[in-house]
Parts: structure tokens; C-alpha cells; sequence
């Protein structure tokens, strides 16, 4: 249970750390070099943490999981907020 736990935390906080680079990353232009940085920057602090909490590289999946749902949603939100605030 305890194992499960911490899994669960590992994928929660790699997809809270992408969140905020998928919606600075909606300001940049696709396949731009800050766009892809933007994508890829969260990696390693997720992995480092993987690493310091014990966990296999079976787990890559999840973490990597989390970490595209926070960019969807960091992308999500920066549109949602862009489109209010165009509107009158």
C-alpha cells in the first residue's frame, strides 16, 4: 500500500511540475526551440525524483503519463484565459 502511495505522489507531482510549462509553452510557436524546451524541461527533475524515491524504470510510463496530462491542461488553461480575455 505504501509503494502504491508513493507511485500515485510520483505521477501527481510530475503532472503538477508540467502544468505551468504547458501554459507558458502555448506563448511560443510550434517546434520552436522554446516550445521544445518547454516540453522536455520537466524531465529531469521527474526523473531525479523517481530515482530518489527507489522507483524502477517500470515506472517511466506513469510518470511520463502524468507529465503529458500537465502539459494538455497547462495548454488548456493558457488558451481558455488567451480566449476571455479577447472576448468583450
Amino acid at each position: 500500500m505504501e509503494g502504491a502511495i508513493l507511485i500515485f505522489g510520483l505521477v501527481i507531482l510530475a503532472f503538477v511540475i508540467s502544468i505551468p510549462c504547458g501554459y507558458i509553452r502555448q506563448s511560443y510557436s510550434k517546434y520552436s526551440f522554446m516550445w521544445f524546451l518547454l516540453i522536455h524541461l520537466p524531465i529531469p527533475f521527474i526523473v531525479l525524483l523517481r530515482i530518489k524515491a527507489g522507483l524502477s524504470w517500470h515506472f517511466i510510463p506513469l510518470t511520463l503519463g502524468g507529465s503529458v496530462a500537465g502539459q494538455i491542461i497547462g495548454g488548456i488553461v493558457s488558451r481558455r484565459r488567451k480566449r476571455n480575455a479577447k472576448a468583450p
